[in-house]
């Protein structure tokens, strides 16, 4: 079994609008389950997420419902999240 650790997942965030937004996305998201580590940044509406190894499948789905309950994504013309390969 390899244990090499992959990169960061990149996700493209739509609707911020100031550091309260992206800290609140850090914090949530940062504390779910198989999540090692975040950095949003808001200059760029963009996020990187390192998982856990092997939990891509089941935390990705997970992660972008979180973030639309945040209120991400209500607004189709504002409000976009895609994870960017």
């Amino acid at each position: 079994m390899e244990t090499r650790k992959a990169g960061p997942l990149r996700f493209d965030i739509g609707g911020m609008h100031c550091a309260a937004c992206s800290s609140r996305i850090e914090r949530v998201v940062g504390r779910m389950e198989n999540v090692e580590r975040i950095a949003v940044n808001l200059a760029t509406a963009k996020a990187q997420i390192w998982l856990k190894p092997g939990t891509e499948s089941e935390t990705v789905p997970l992660i972008m419902e979180r973030v639309a309950r945040m209120g991400f994504l209500e607004d189709v013309g504002l409000g976009y999240l895609t994870l960017a390969r």
